[in-house]
C-alpha cells in the first residue's frame, strides 16, 4: 500500500473492528465443531407451548415479504458463491410454505424472519437496468446504482472478502456491469458493515471518489474506541459467534443471516456530506442525488438518499422488516427513538408521495407508491409509540425494570400484527428501557437500589438469606418443571456467581437460559441466552473477536492512540510515576502534550513542544508501524528513526502502568482453576424431548 493510500484509509477504527466486525474477522474453523456443541438439548413441554401459543397470535398469511424478496432475482448463490458467509444455515428451507413450521427450540416469529432472510441470497434487479443489490452475502447488502459512465457503489458491507466476491458476481451476472467501472463509493453510515469491504472496491478502481455521511469517520471512532475490548466480547455473545448453525444455536442475525468472515477495511471518504444543511444535492457522474442527514437515529452519522430520476428513496438503515436498536446489545449510545421517528416521517412527507421504489441496507426493497406509503407510516408509529408511550408509563410511576414487559401491554394491535415491525433486532422490551435511560438514567428512584452492594458480595447475601445452594436449587429445580424460567435464571446466576464450580447450579442455569433463548424473538436475545449456557457448560471457547486488520489499524490518529492509551492505564500503578512528554511529530508537523498527573494521563496537541520532562521525536508513518508491530522503539532509536530527549525513564514509567485487556472476561462465572466443569456431563443429549427433567 502506497503512503497515498495510507493516508486515504481510516484515521481511527482501532477499537470499532475489535467491537462490531471482529466476530467476522476471524473464525477458529478448524475448531468449530468441537466449540460448538453448546449441549443442544430439546424444548421442554413448557416451551414447546409457549411457542405454539405466540405462534397463534402470527399472521402467516400476509406472505408479501417473501413475495417483494422474490422479486427481481437475477441470479441466486451457488454452493460455491454461496459460502460468503462462512456458516451454513442450509437446514432452514427458504421456502414461504416453510414459514410457520418453526422446530420446537425457535420462537416461531424468529423462525419466520430466519426462512425470510435465508430465501433473499444472490443478486437482485432492484430497478430495471438501473438498480441492483447483492443481498446475503453478508448482514448488510451492497447496491450498485447506474450512472452516466459506471456504477455506484453504496454500502460496501463488512469485509473486503464479501465486498470482493459480490463485485464478481455483479459482474458476472449482468453484462454492462463487466465493462463499466465502479465511479464512486458511498458510506449511508458509522456502522461497519457498512464500509468495511471499501478496500476491495477502491483497489478495483482506484480512482473511484468516495462519499460519507456526516461526520463519518470520527463518529466511528466516537462510539467505538473507548469500549473496545468490552464491546468485542459482547459482539461475540449477541452475534452467536461460537454458536452451532442448527435449531438448537444461532438461526439468524435479525437484520441478515449473520457477519461475512474476512478483513475490515475503511477507505477515507474524499467528501461528508450535509456539512452545512439537512439537505444537500449532488450530481455524481450524471446522476442527480439528494442526500437527508438522519445523524443520531440508528448511528450517530447517518444519511437516507432520494434519486428524482429513478423515483427511489434509500432509506439507509432508519427501516427494514423489523424493529431496530434503540440499544444495541453489543453496547452504544442510547439512540433517540423521537428523532427516528421523525426523520422517517420527514422521509415520508418530503418524498413519499412519488416515490415508486424504497431500498435500504438491510431486507428485499418495497415497491408502489401506496405500500411504500403504509410500510414507512408504520415503522415512523413503531419507533413513535416506543418512545412517547415508554415516557407515558414512565410519568405514570413505572421504572426500567416494569418497561420491558409493559410495553406489550399497551402496543396497539396494527403493530403486532405487522411482520416488519417485530423486535427481531430491537426488541420492544429492551428498546423500551432505553427510552427510560435516555432520559432519566439507570436510577429508578427506590432508595434500595441507591447504592446496591457489588455484584459478587449481593449473591453471597442472597444466597445466605434464601438458605443456601442447597435449598435454592431445590426450588429452582420444581420452578424450572412449571416452566418459570425468568426467575430461575434470576435467582441461579446468584448461586453460580456465589459458588461458579457448582456443577449442578451450573447445569440448570445452563438449562434455563437454553429454554429462554428457544422462546425468544429477538435474534440478539436467542443468541445472548445460547452463548451463556454453552460458557457455562464447557467454558470460553474460540471463536471470539480476533486483532483488527492491518488497513484499520495503520491510520489511527494520534490522538485517539493516546486516548487509547490513557483507558489501559492502571491508575494505582500511575498515581506513583507522574511525568510530562512531548510527542513531535515531524513528518506531518504535529506536536502533543502528554501528562500523567494523578494516576490519570491526558492528552493535548499543541503548536510546539512545551517544558517536559521529555520529548519523543518520530514520525507520523513509524507511529503506523508501532501500531502494526512492524518495528519497535528500540529499533527505531538504533536507525536514528526516532529520539528521545530528557528523562530516559519516561517511556518506561509509561509503559509499566498499562494493561491488556483479557478478551474473553468474564460474563458467566468461571469455575476456580482445578475445579474446571466436566464438558462430558453437557454432551448434546436427545433425550428431552418435552418431557420434564
Amino acid at each position: 500500500m502506497s503512503d497515498d493510500d495510507m493516508k486515504k484509509t481510516t484515521l481511527a477504527t482501532l477499537i470499532f473492528s475489535i467491537s462490531f466486525g471482529a466476530v467476522a474477522a476471524q473464525h477458529d474453523h478448524e475448531h468449530f465443531s468441537e466449540i460448538g456443541n453448546q449441549g443442544g438439548k430439546a424444548a421442554t413441554q413448557a416451551t414447546i407451548d409457549y411457542n405454539q401459543d405466540f405462534s397463534k397470535t402470527l399472521n402467516y398469511k400476509d406472505t408479501r415479504a417473501f413475495d417483494n424478496n422474490n422479486r427481481g432475482l437475477i441470479a441466486a448463490f451457488d454452493q460455491k458463491t454461496g459460502d460468503l458467509i462462512r456458516n451454513s444455515f442450509d437446514f432452514i428451507d427458504p421456502s414461504a410454505a416453510n414459514a410457520d413450521k418453526a422446530p420446537d427450540s425457535v420462537n416461531p416469529s424468529l423462525w419466520r424472519q430466519a426462512v425470510l432472510n435465508q430465501a433473499a441470497t444472490g443478486l437482485y434487479e432492484v430497478v430495471p437496468g438501473k438498480i441492483y443489490q447483492v443481498r446475503g452475502a453478508d448482514l448488510a447488502s451492497i447496491s450498485f446504482i447506474r450512472s452516466d459512465n459506471g456504477w455506484i457503489a453504496y454500502d460496501v458491507l463488512l469485509t473486503k472478502e464479501s465486498a470482493e466476491q459480490s463485485l464478481k458476481f455483479f459482474q458476472e451476472n449482468v453484462p454492462e456491469a463487466g465493462n463499466l467501472p465502479i465511479v464512486a463509493m458511498i458510506y449511508s453510515h458509522s456502522h461497519a458493515d457498512h464500509f468495511g469491504g471499501s478496500r476491495a472496491i477502491k483497489d478495483a478502481f482506484p480512482n473511484i471518489k468516495v462519499y460519507g455521511s456526516k461526520n463519518i469517520t470520527k463518529e466511528i471512532v466516537d462510539e467505538n474506541v473507548l469500549a473496545g475490548n468490552a464491546m468485542s466480547r459482547r459482539t461475540a455473545y449477541q452475534y452467536g459467534a461460537t454458536l452451532n448453525r442448527d435449531e438448537h444455536g444461532i438461526v439468524d442475525a435479525a437484520l441478515a443471516k449473520g457477519l461475512s468472515t474476512g478483513e475490515i477495511t475503511y477507505v477515507l471518504p474524499d467528501y461528508e456530506l450535509n456539512q452545512k444543511d439537512e439537505f444537500e444535492t449532488l450530481t455524481i457522474d450524471g446522476l442527480e442525488m439528494i442526500f437527508m442527514d438522519a445523524s443520531g437515529t440508528e448511528a450517530s452519522s447517518e444519511m437516507v438518499t432520494y434519486i428524482p430520476s429513478m423515483k427511489t428513496l434509500w432509506s439507509a438503515e432508519l427501516t427494514y422488516q423489523g424493529m431496530h436498536n434503540l440499544y444495541t446489545l453489543r453496547g452504544a449510545k442510547v439512540r433517540d427513538g423521537l428523532l427516528w421517528s421523525k426523520k422517517i416521517n420527514e422521509m415520508l412527507h418530503t418524498w413519499g408521495n412519488e416515490t415508486e421504489v424504497l431500498f435500504s441496507a438491510h431486507s428485499a426493497p418495497v415497491w408502489g407508491n401506496e405500500e411504500i406509503s403504509d410500510f414507512l407510516k408504520m415503522q415512523r408509529d413503531a419507533y413513535g409509540f416506543t418512545h412517547n408511550q415508554t415516557l407515558r408509563l414512565a410519568n405514570d410511576g413505572y421504572v426500567m425494570q416494569d418497561l420491558g414487559d409493559k410495553i406489550y401491554d399497551v402496543m396497539p394491535q396494527s403493530i403486532q400484527k405487522a411482520w416488519y415491525t417485530n423486535g427481531y433486532h430491537g426488541t420492544y422490551s429492551h428498546n423500551a428501557r432505553a427510552v427510560y435511560n435516555m432520559y432519566l438514567g439507570y436510577f429508578d428512584m427506590v432508595p434500595a437500589n441507591l447504592n446496591p452492594l457489588p455484584v459478587a458480595p449481593q449473591a453471597e447475601k442472597f444466597v445466605e438469606y434464601m438458605g443456601g445452594s442447597e435449598v435454592i436449587l431445590k426450588k429452582a429445580q420444581a420452578d424450572f418443571e412449571k416452566g418459570e424460567y425468568r426467575f430461575v435464571a434470576t435467582v441461579l446466576s446468584k448461586v453460580v456467581k456465589t459458588e461458579p464450580s457448582n456443577k449442578d447450579a451450573r447445569k440448570l442455569l445452563a438449562d434455563t437460559y437454553e429454554q429462554l433463548g428457544y422462546q425468544s424473538e429477538g435474534a440478539g436475545w436467542r443468541n445472548i441466552y445460547l452463548t451463556g449456557a454453552q460458557e457455562l457448560r464447557i467454558g470460553t471457547k474460540p471463536g471470539a473477536p480476533k486483532t483488527a486488520s492491518a488497513d484499520v489499524l495503520a491510520n489511527m490518529t494520534v490522538e485517539n492512540l493516546f486516548d487509547y492509551m490513557a483507558v489501559r492505564v492502571d491508575s494505582l500503578k500511575a498515581q506513583n510515576t507522574p511525568f510530562t512528554l512531548n510527542v513531535v511529530l515531524p513528518d506531518s508537523k504535529e506536536t502533543f502534550f502528554v501528562e500523567m498527573s494523578n494516576g490519570n494521563m491526558s492528552n493535548i496537541k499543541v503548536d510546539k513542544a512545551l517544558e517536559a520532562d521529555a520529548t519523543l521525536y518520530v514520525n507520523r508513518t513509524d507511529v503506523t508501524k508501532l501500531v502494526l508491530k512492524q518495528t519497535t522503539l528500540k529499533a527505531l532509536f538504533e536507525s536514528k528513526e526516532a529520539g528521545l530527549k530528557g528523562d530516559k525513564t519516561v517511556l518506561n514509567k509509561l509503559m509499566a502502568s498499562l494493561v491488556e485487556f483479557d478478551e474473553k472476561f468474564e460474563i458467566v462465572p468461571r469455575p476456580a482453576k482445578g475445579q474446571e466443569v466436566d464438558a462430558q456431563l453437557y454432551e448434546k443429549t436427545t433425550d428431552h424431548t418435552g418431557h420434564k427433567h
